[in-house]
């Protein structure tokens, strides 16, 4: 049978690290491509325990119940001092959206403002699952230039001034891939142009509570106004199976995104919200956090020993103060993507770099993964894929 799809499918694909990971699903593959966080962070105790409480309860028929499209009022209002802890001190509930996961609150924003033919700016390079959610609106992505300090902020308002994007995206702290983080002049910056040539700004922070080092730095929501729509998510500090994000953004923004929710999937799964809440409302996630700092950030150093090691003297690697990822890029003509299958060989996984552009470009970089993978592993992964790279710029050389 001949099925006709839709027309947006053509500029659609699963995204590469989704093709990565069934890959990596043989035990045997020391994967640094996921973002997955390290399974000894999840508080599966804590989950137990509170889902049994909430599940036992007077109202335990009400979190299996139907509830309302923006999120729990509870939850919301938890919510709002939430936020405060990166700095935006002023939010009120009907300023909060409960999504699932962030990935919705990026597909929401993209309903609610993207119309075929649009263009939208990104860094680049930028989060791929942004880059395919995007597509699927079939519009024009053009990259704006990353430097040492995250996006390049002249070459910023020079493409506003050249395309007139109805919106930019940005992860500016410790960003997917990168893991780089911009500093408070660079977000006041990016707070003042996009104000002024009046373009949407989709902040995207899933990663800032993972900061090992270094001092903490305020929103680009919290310098900016209302064209800037603050994303958020519990993934990576609770958990990603509960799939809890929130939007803070303009009431007026919040109700549109609400009712594009509306006809995806009613509401955020109740019984998820009810053990985020607790978490909340109990203070415990402090403690998480407390719990997965000094565990991601020994990782992080495993890695970067290793990688001093292993890694041929043409490799270069962002040195990161949170986060998930390392990124790395060879001062040579190695091609990651077209090496990948013989690091598969090796039994280890990664991420190629180019897929992070919008253009496709810079072949010679890769992510790294470091929160999921022991110290053993982590060694033995990088050092065989030191090997790799180091044969190929020898074949280079030659």
């Amino acid at each position: 049978m001949s099925f006709k799809f839709s027309d947006r499918l053509n500029s659609m694909s699963g995204t590469a690290t989704r093709e990565i990971l069934k890959l990596t699903a043989n035990p045997e593959i020391i994967s640094f491509a996921g973002g997955l966080p390290a399974t000894e962070c999840l508080p599966v105790k804590e989950i137990e325990e509170i889902t049994q409480e909430v599940l036992s309860g007077t109202k335990a028929s009400n979190v299996l119940q139907y509830g309302i499209t923006q999120g729990m009022f509870t939850l919301r209002e938890l919510c709002t001092d939430y936020v405060k802890s990166f700095s935006i001190n002023n939010a009120h509930p009907e300023e909060i959206l409960i999504v699932s996961g962030g990935q919705q609150a990026l597909d929401l924003a993209c309903r609610v403002f993207l119309n075929k033919g649009d263009t939208i700016l990104v860094e680049a390079p930028t989060y791929l699952a942004f880059l395919q959610i995007a597509a699927a609106y079939e519009i024009n992505i053009i990259g704006v230039n990353s430097i040492s300090d995250g996006l390049d902020t002249d070459d910023l308002e020079e493409k506003i001034i050249k395309y007139s994007p109805k919106l930019i995206y940005l992860v500016p702290t410790f960003s997917n891939p990168t893991g780089k983080t911009y500093p408070l002049g660079k977000r006041k910056k990016i707070a003042e142009i996009t104000k002024k040539y009046n373009v949407i700004v989709l902040e995207d922070d899933p990663y800032s509570k993972l900061r090992f080092e270094g001092e903490e730095v305020p929103s680009i929501k919290s310098v900016g106004g209302d064209n800037i729509i603050f994303i958020t998510s519990f993934s990576k500090i609770i958990s990603p199976g509960l799939r809890i994000g929130l939007v803070c953004a303009n009431a007026e923004i919040i109700r549109k995104m609400e009712i594009c929710k509306q006809s995806a999937d009613v509401h955020t799964s109740h019984l998820s919200q009810a053990i985020v809440k607790e978490f909340l409302s109990r203070n415990l996630i402090k403690n998480q956090i407390q719990k997965v700092r000094p565990i991601y950030k020994a990782k992080k150093e495993y890695m970067e020993q290793a990688m001093t090691k292993y890694m041929p003297k043409e490799f270069d690697f962002t040195h990161v103060e949170g986060g998930m990822f390392v990124w790395g890029e060879f001062d040579a003509p190695v091609d990651t993507q077209k090496l990948f299958p013989k690091a598969i060989e090796k039994k280890v996984a990664y991420v190629y770099g180019n897929v992070f552009y919008p253009d496709d470009s810079s072949h010679n970089t890769l992510r790294l993964n470091f929160s999921n993978a022991t110290k053993e592993k982590i060694d033995q992964g990088i050092r065989a894929l030191g090997e790799l790279y180091q044969n190929e710029i020898n074949k280079i050389k030659k």
